[in-house]
């Protein structure tokens, strides 16, 4: 689950915290690096755990309305296509959700407030009352339903934000590239989905992602002083005390990426980093960025120092 495209935004964040605390170990670093990623993947387990809460806060609503003193028709014959979804019924009964929930003791039941406030933006929704209104359903559509539902009210919430703000400094950045995972994850269910298949993403693709994580992290800090070298040289006009200091990070980390990972080709290591300076740091950041780092591999070329395809 952890792909590289979190893995060097993870790295960034990290390499800028060590570098403004500077008495602070490598080893330290790598741990809480390690850490960090790790809490990553909880956010995601936890966002799919989300879909079978808000469920379950319409069942219990459900049944609330039938005890009452005096139940209208609605209450008694309620619409019970939203509880019935296909797809909740798999990941309520996924085993690696369930170990997970079980494992961290994580639960949505102890934040009703936001379980009830994201029910109701829901079912203020078109794309709610088009699912509700239909006169049949199947699998593909209790899937489209939720794939929907999560692009319109889960992403880009910004109540749903700062709540994980609150709850963990390490989830601040990480949940617009998660929230990327969980619609494929989605995706990845069908309607013959058993609950002991492996159908939650892993932490990470393979062995070789985190070995890669560690590995351009620890370069990243023993090498800074000639990668911040190599950027004073190119910006000659500038002194690099001038340039936002975000922005040398990610050109830190940019080089020690393309220096020592002969498998990855240097385009794909710039529009990396370039996205990714557009999200952490300024406006004209990606741009400077680009430049700069274009300068730094035409000059290592020039020299013999660099024998890298684009």
């Amino acid at each position: 689950m952890i792909n590289r495209v979190l893995i060097r935004s993870k790295i960034i964040q990290l390499v800028y915290a060590h570098c403004l605390n500077k008495g602070k170990s490598l080893e330290v670093s790598e741990k809480e690096l390690v850490y960090s990623m790790s809490k990553g993947y909880d956010l995601y387990n936890y966002l799919l755990l989300l879909l079978p809460a808000i469920t379950d806060y319409a069942r219990k609503k459900i049944e609330i309305g039938k005890s009452k003193l005096q139940p209208t028709i609605e209450d008694l014959r309620p619409n019970t296509r939203f509880v019935e979804n296909m797809l909740v019924a798999q990941l309520e009964a996924n085993q690696q959700l369930r170990d997970f929930k079980e494992r961290q003791k994580k639960s949505w039941d102890n934040h009703p407030e936001m379980v009830k406030a994201l029910y109701d933006t829901i079912v203020a929704t078109d794309v709610y009352k088009d699912y509700m209104g239909k006169e049949t359903t199947d699998y593909a559509s209790d899937r489209e339903f939720w794939r929907k539902t999560y692009k319109t009210v889960i992403c880009n919430n910004e109540n749903l934000d700062s709540f994980f703000e609150e709850l963990s400094l390490y989830w601040n950045d990480d949940k617009d590239i998660i929230d990327t995972f969980v619609l494929k994850t989605i995706k990845r269910f069908n309607e013959d989905t058993q609950p002991t298949d492996k159908i939650i993403l892993p932490e990470f693709k393979d062995d070789e992602d985190r070995k890669f994580a560690l590995s351009l992290f620890n370069r990243s800090i023993v090498n800074m002083d000639y990668y911040r070298d190599l950027i004073s040289h190119t910006v000659k006009n500038w002194d690099i005390e001038r340039i936002a200091f975000m922005d040398v990070v990610i050109m830190q980390v940019a080089l020690a990426e393309i220096l020592a990972f002969p498998s990855i080709p240097i385009s794909v290591s710039f529009n990396e980093y370039v996205e990714l300076a557009k999200v952490f740091s300024t406006a004209k950041s990606g741009a400077f960025v680009n430049g700069t780092l274009e300068g730094i591999v035409n000059q290592l070329k020039k020299e013999g120092k660099l024998i890298k395809s684009f």
